[in-house]
């Protein structure tokens, strides 16, 4: 034992046997008694640079069968350290290598032997998420980075966490180069991802599933709870849309079976729209068709999502998006709009349509029998007298509805939504609270690329009025050689090194 750690250590020989316990970190990065300091201090190895530690499982009593379980679960890993605080014959462990140590019910007061150990620069690494989803998320591996920047360490079979605002994906490491452990620390790793191995439909979170353009596909949602899918619009696509040439079409059909539900549509980053984050929507009853068109918004290339909610009951419904060509639609607004009004036409008094002046006294007498002008300040849409009974107005915004939608309406529109920052909003005001304003909202950041959540305000006075998150404050805080001299410059100072110094705009 002491010749190998003395191989391992390339001359520090470290070896201690503590109990574990478990602390609330991030990372891979462990704390050691105070002792542990003094001891690998005396050996120099503060001077070799940054520290690594191989950690294994003691086990107490060796069951009959640990050989063939061994081959399962070796009970070892590595890590980096964060200080040298935990209290004499402990070993403090973070979440991520307590699961990979102990992925089972640990024993009462577990053991591990902590080795100390010099690991090669990473250069090569295939993860493999466990279940699918992963792939979905912009700009993935940016997640993936900014989550191995809290690392020192990776070994092949260990399981990784990312999380991703309320998302949680596990990758397990399949291989790694130049050894089976490696530090990630200021180095850079090719990253492959492959796909998950998994083929269950059923997964503890929300599911992008593809939906080609032109295609139908079939599903059913609960009362509550939410349906996903994806679809892409390419750049040729969004050119069209752009030039009005066509729009998209988002279409809803649902069985007349007492269900009901809700749309929602939003492009990525938002990869899971809901009735707080969308761009689109529709809570009409029965099926509904949303049109994505240059006149509300830009519908610029990339992965667009859709939330089918389940309002009421469970619902059977038939789900497609297609391209929608305006020529014809534009064609029969032209001819419309040309027809003119006859000059010796005069307006009803009634229902206001221009009748011809010959026949205006029957109309009006017959129009006065059958149809009657809604009196609510700004509405004046002409009914039939057996449908204006159903026409109402909502006292709380005025829009016109029918009997039948209007406790929708306001369960909806009008009913106090609660935000997790704490806000109560009604529903307009919230998704534009959601997409603007709430320190909990996902933004990208322009540094690392990874999306985060918007935080507050900066705390340094120029870096608010740069307009930077509280996260861009202090991702931007960290060095990258500049491309132009080498010189090591802070990731926020960059733009105005190469303009003060390279002149370059």
């Amino acid at each position: 034992m002491t010749e190998e750690s003395l191989l391992s250590g390339k001359g520090v020989m470290f070896h201690r046997i503590l109990e574990a316990v478990p602390y609330q970190g991030s990372g891979d990065k462990i704390k050691l008694p105070s002792t542990c300091f003094t001891e690998l201090s005396d050996q120099g190895a503060l001077d070799k640079g940054p520290m690594y530690f191989r950690l294994s499982k003691v086990e107490k009593e060796v069951p009959l069968h640990s050989e063939a379980s061994g081959q399962e679960n070796s009970g070892e890993t590595h890590s980096g350290v964060l200080e040298f605080t935990a209290p004499e014959g402990f070993v403090e462990l973070p979440p991520h290598v307590w699961r990979n140590l102990f992925p089972a019910i640990p024993p009462s007061a577990p053991l591990i032997e902590v080795c100390y150990v010099r690991l090669p620069k990473g250069v090569y690494a295939k993860l493999q998420p466990a279940e699918r989803g992963f792939s979905d998320i912009p700009n993935h591996k940016a997640v993936l980075e900014t989550c191995l920047r809290q690392h020192a360490t990776l070994s092949q079979g260990e399981v990784v966490t990312v999380n991703h605002g309320e998302l949680t994906f596990k990758l397990q490491v399949l291989e790694l180069k130049p050894s089976s452990s490696v530090s990630v620390l200021e180095t850079d790793i090719e990253v492959d991802i492959v796909g998950s191995d998994s083929t269950s439909e059923r997964t503890d979170q929300h599911v992008l599933l593809p939906l080609e353009l032109g295609k139908t596909e079939s599903g059913y949602v609960e009362e509550g709870k939410y349906a996903y899918y994806k679809f892409s619009v390419d750049k040729d696509i969004s050119d069209i849309v752009a030039c009005e040439d066509a729009r998209i079409m988002v279409k809803l059909e649902t069985d007349s079976d007492g269900g009901d539900t809700d749309l929602y549509v939003s492009k990525h980053p938002i990869m899971f729209p809901n009735q707080h984050q969308h761009e689109w929507s529709s809570q009409d009853m029965g099926s509904k068709v949303l049109i994505l068109g240059s006149k509300d918004s830009s519908i610029p290339a990339g992965v667009y999502s859709i939330g089918v909610f389940g309002f009421k009951g469970t619902s059977n419904f038939k789900i497609s998006v297609a391209i929608q060509d305006n020529n014809n639609s534009m064609g029969e607004r032209a001819a419309s709009s040309s027809s003119t009004v006859d000059a010796n036409s005069v307006e009803c008094r009634n229902c206001h349509h221009y009748i011809p002046s010959r026949t205006i006294a029957l109309h009006e007498a017959y129009c006065a029998r059958h149809n009657v002008q809604c009196q609510h300040n700004g509405c004046g849409v002409v009914l039939r007298r057996e449908e204006a009974v159903n026409h109402i107005h909502c006292e709380k915004c005025g829009k016109a509805l029918q009997q039948r939608e209007i406790a929708k309406h306001i369960k909806v529109f009008h009913e106090p939504l609660h935000c997790s920052c704490g806000v109560i909003l009604e529903k307009e005001a919230m998704v534009l609270h959601q997409s603007s304003v709430c320190p909990l909202r996902l933004v990208t950041c322009r540094f690392c690329g990874d999306m985060v959540q918007a935080g507050n305000s900066a705390n340094d006075a120029w870096d608010r009025l740069r307009g930077l998150s509280e996260h861009e404050s202090v991702c931007g805080s960290r060095t990258a050689p500049c491309d132009s001299c080498g010189r090591s410059v802070m990731l926020k100072e960059m733009d105005i090194h190469q303009v003060a110094v390279h002149q370059k705009s």
